[in-house]
């Protein structure tokens, strides 16, 4: 069984503020650092550092070299990658002193897939492979049903949350992945337990998780349903939290460890990763994730 992450990768522009800029303000920034990242990439730095080395595939601008190297240095297979003429995907992430954050995000290069590349790289993968998507690249409703069709677990972190979701074919998903506002977003719904509800009512065949930040997180397939309170720690930036809680999440999927364990792992490296700045530089290592104090 193989991992394909197809993915956005992000040149990061990230902003420490003294707090998030209101409409018409203009407020000095006290340090600004450019990082890679994009939800894609993070999340395949976080199930490399899970412990799983998986296929990432995605196109990166002229400028986005780096992903290269990153990638061999974490342990991330790039057979799948592409440079295209262009800007890469970037993203201007405002950081606030309580370490909660605000983001633009520029679609770039990760806006030029195509039905060819999305072939060319599916090719490579076969019933039972899982497949990791997110919204910050295009082609994704061609991505599912393709996937579909070849018989691959299909992981969704449907984010950010706009109008093209409802282009995909979401009955063909196995796992949802997505926080409080994106399950608002989805099904109209205001509270977790609704939100839940109103998800395993649309989607009855595929597992659900939702992260609720301080508020822990809910699992939810068929008769069964979970809840991972989260572990109280000092944030410092939060920007790679839900990244970090999907890679681990996945990765327990791919070891096919008990689900309340995988509960436990993924939400004590989400609390660990928030303690740090940055994005994928901020997700911990499994051995830190072992040594995590829960006192």
């Amino acid at each position: 069984m193989k991992i394909l992450n197809f993915g956005s990768l992000n040149l990061d522009y990230t902003y420490q503020v003294s707090h998030i800029v209101r409409e018409g303000e203009t407020i000095l920034a006290k340090e600004v650092g450019l990082n890679l990242g994009g939800k894609g990439f993070n999340q395949s730095v976080a199930l490399a550092r899970a412990g799983i080395s998986c296929y990432h595939a995605g196109l990166v601008g002229e400028e986005g070299l780096d992903f290269y190297d990153a990638c061999e240095t974490y342990g991330i297979k790039t057979d799948y990658m592409k440079t295209v003429t262009g800007r890469c995907g970037h993203t201007i992430i405002q950081v606030d002193e309580k370490g909660q954050n605000s983001i633009v995000l520029f679609g770039g290069a990760n806006q030029k897939n195509s039905k060819e590349y999305v072939d060319e790289v599916l090719k490579n993968f076969d019933t039972g492979d899982i497949i990791l998507l997110q919204n910050e690249i295009n082609e994704l409703p061609y991505l599912i049903d393709q996937a579909f069709a070849k018989g691959m677990t299909i992981v969704l972190n449907p984010s950010p949350y706009d109008e093209r979701l409802e282009e995909c074919d979401l009955g063909k998903i196995s796992v949802f992945l997505l926080n409080e506002t994106e399950g608002q977003q989805m099904t109209g719904m205001t509270t977790p337990a609704t939100i839940v509800a109103a998800m395993a009512a649309s989607y009855s065949n595929a597992k659900i998780v939702l992260t609720l930040g301080e508020g822990g997180s809910i699992y939810h397939q068929g008769d069964e349903e979970l809840y991972q309170a989260a572990f109280e720690v000092k944030a410092v930036d939060t920007t790679a939290a839900g990244d970090t809680f999907t890679g681990y999440f996945v990765a327990g999927l791919y070891k096919k460890l008990p689900v309340k364990d995988i509960l436990i792992t993924a939400s004590k490296a989400a609390a660990l990763a928030v303690t740090k700045d940055g994005a994928a530089k901020s997700i911990p290592f499994m051995s830190e994730v072992e040594l995590f104090n829960i006192d």
